[in-house]
């Protein structure tokens, strides 16, 4: 019996070893791809240069959802990161947040209110589209770009673009003459409807998304078999899959056919409520993309 005992926790303690090095090695990775220095984390966390140090090594006593979100705020992290951290710190994905329940005819208070309405002012100021949605993809603001880039959509009881935007890509009719390359959207719409799911379970408009994609046979197959594969090739879902180059086909025949690289930039007021905003950075075929052509990244 004793000998069973040592030998189970010897397992664990080398269960435990294993997930502290995987940790380290992702935490580490994250801080340089950054640039940073362990002593500059350490600062946006507001934590001693040693304390840190124990952090990137594992070595903490008890990890709370608390401290992982303020680690994935000094790293910089996107919510697939964020997962990850969850993953590698304490084995399980980030738990909902209850109290960051979005509803648009009900705002917090009215400084929250207040805030909403100088966003909006904000976004439209903006030249490039740009919405926000919340975790059902449902879409909550949108500026005049996004609306000019969809302003020929025709009429769609549960698909049109400002409303949610899975759901114009997956079913509309009219889809395919702005998303070029039609397939390519809608692989990485399905593999965005597939994390969201597994980050929101409980979800019910997600829930409704899903079950309609398996009444149409293409794109239930293409959920089933080729959205896999893809996303093994990609290994992103639409959001956080920045580095991919898609192509639209603007309404405007001055702009035309553009490349369009989807930006996630939500401030921390918005995420607070459960919202993610995104920008489709449009570009000339003939242009590369520069810092330049995009408008206030990270807007507070």
């Amino acid at each position: 019996m004793g000998q069973a005992i040592c030998v189970r926790q010897r397992a664990e303690s080398l269960a435990t070893e294993l997930y502290a090095r995987r940790l380290q090695s992702f935490l580490k990775a994250r801080r340089e791809h950054l640039n940073l220095r362990q002593v500059q984390v350490a600062e946006r966390l507001d934590i001693s240069e040693r304390a840190y140090g124990n952090w990137e090594r594992g070595q903490v006593r008890e990890w709370t959802d608390e401290k992982l979100y303020c680690l994935s705020e000094a790293l910089e992290m996107s919510e697939y990161q964020t997962t990850c951290l969850f993953l590698h710190a304490v084995g399980r994905t980030p738990q909902p947040d209850l109290h960051a329940t979005f509803r648009r005819s009900e705002p917090r208070d009215t400084e929250m209110a207040a805030f909403l309405g100088d966003y909006t002012v904000m976004m439209d100021a903006l030249s490039l589209p740009t919405f926000v949605i919340d975790r059902r993809w449902d879409v909550v603001m949108a500026n005049g770009a996004f609306r000019a880039l969809f302003r020929h959509v025709r009429g769609h009881p549960t698909a049109m673009p400002s409303s949610n935007f899975l759901r114009f890509g997956l079913f509309h009719p009219d889809a395919p003459s702005i998303l070029v390359d039609h397939l390519r959207w809608q692989l990485a719409m399905l593999a965005q409807l597939s994390s969201s799911i597994e980050r929101h379970s409980d979800e019910d408009g997600l829930l409704a998304i899903r079950r309609e994609v398996y009444l149409h046979p293409s794109l239930r197959d293409a959920y089933l078999t080729d959205m896999p594969k893809w996303v093994m090739g990609s290994g992103a879902d639409l959001m956080h899959h920045e580095s991919a180059l898609r192509e639209l086909h603007h309404p405007d025949p001055h702009i035309g056919l553009q490349r369009c690289r989807l930006v996630e930039e939500t401030p921390r007021s918005l995420q607070r409520l459960g919202l993610t905003r995104l920008t489709l950075v449009l570009v000339d075929l003939d242009e590369r993309l520069t810092p330049a052509r995009c408008d206030s990244h990270h807007a507070a």
